[in-house]
């Protein structure tokens, strides 16, 4: 029970602390730029669209019923659904950890929160990158399962990469985390859109380097959260 316990305390404030970080960073880096596409969106049908979602959803004031206003509420709101997430994610980095032996400091919990950005942020944005409002999507269903696909496949062969010390299995890690790629991920039919290439391209730019601050401090701090608050000999004794 002390290691559940440790386990949830760790990931709880380790998720706090960096999706408030998370939040932070995007109120300079992205939300900028998502509010400048969701002009171009507006001018698509002719009207702006003030009440849609921050993270660039497509539905008009009518459809759409209730959503925050612009500024502290919307802030507020994707600071509450960042700090959400951010546990979560803390949780699966945590008992990944655990299962590996558990993390020795905030060290390896940098480490392991490269890891976690490989695994959910960088490889499958590579097939899919962020989409700003205005722009054309796949199907979200196709998306959704590339999208898990390509998070398990990299986890997994990172793993045997870091931690089967044998070349035939590290082989299989590198087949596991091309295979997506090799597959191609889910496309719109057609590419056409209002928003500018630049903007597009910073937006990429500033999602990717906001989520590779998440996952190093969320690292980080469920590194030194860990080593400073587990019970390192039952933890040693749960998973032997």
């Amino acid at each position: 029970m002390t290691l559940f316990r440790n386990v949830v305390f760790v990931a709880a404030l380790a998720g706090l602390v960096a999706g408030l970080v998370l939040a932070a960073l995007q109120a300079y880096a992205t939300v900028p730029l998502i509010l400048q596409a969701e002009t171009y969106e507006g001018a698509a049908h002719g009207h702006s669209h003030d009440g849609d979602d921050a993270v660039g959803g497509h539905s008009h004031d009518e459809e759409a019923g209730w959503a925050p206003a612009d500024g502290f509420e919307r802030f507020f709101y994707t600071s509450m659904a960042n700090v959400v997430t951010a546990i979560g994610f803390g949780l699966i980095l945590v008992v990944a950890s655990e299962l590996a032996g558990g993390i020795a400091g905030w060290r390896q919990g940098l480490l392991w929160g490269l890891a976690g950005f490989a695994t959910f942020t960088l490889a499958p944005g590579l097939g899919l990158p962020p989409e700003l409002p205005a722009m054309p999507v796949a199907d979200l269903g196709a998306r959704q399962a590339w999208w898990l696909g390509t998070v398990v496949a990299t986890g997994a062969g990172l793993a045997l990469i870091a931690f089967r010390r044998s070349l035939p299995l590290a082989a299989l890690g590198i087949v596991l985390i091309a295979a997506p790629h090799v597959i191609g991920a889910p496309q719109p039919v057609s590419f056409e859109t209002a928003v500018p290439h630049g903007l597009h391209h910073d937006f990429v730019v500033a999602v990717t380097v906001t989520n590779l601050v998440f996952w190093v401090v969320l690292g980080s701090v469920a590194g030194a959260l860990r080593s400073r608050f587990s019970d390192e000999p039952e933890a040693q004794k749960s998973f032997a």
